[in-house]
């Protein structure tokens, strides 16, 4: 996204969802924004970056979605047999498993459980 600001407003006023909050990305000079849905636990992270990293189409960084259910690499594998693509290894932290992989169209999906 090019404009933060306008599309915290777009969300937020167009289809209801409600600003959880805005983060700075110190390692990206970048910033985040979290929305959701009143009376959803799912929460659409909005992340821009500074305009030198822009190129056309390549708006949508990627969507993230909490699998805390299964296991990341169950996920991946589920998501190979419908055309996904591994973008990443596993990423296994003491405190998450994190994975990456591109949809058929090739947009970012990450997999993220939380070890709590």
């Amino acid at each position: 996204m090019r404009d933060l600001d306008r599309s915290i407003v777009f969300y937020t006023e167009g289809l209801g969802m409600v600003l959880q909050g805005r983060f700075k990305i110190a390692a990206t000079e970048g910033e985040n924004a979290d929305l959701r849905t009143k009376g959803s636990e799912q929460v659409l992270e909005l992340n821009w970056y500074p305009e030198r990293r822009y190129r056309a189409g390549s708006e949508l960084d990627h969507l993230a979605f909490d699998v805390e259910a299964e296991e990341v690499d169950a996920v991946v594998t589920r998501l190979e047999r419908l055309g996904a693509k591994r973008a990443r290894p596993t990423d296994r932290q003491p405190a998450y498993d994190l994975a990456f992989v591109k949809d058929p169209d090739g947009i970012w999906i990450e997999l993220f459980k939380s070890k709590k």
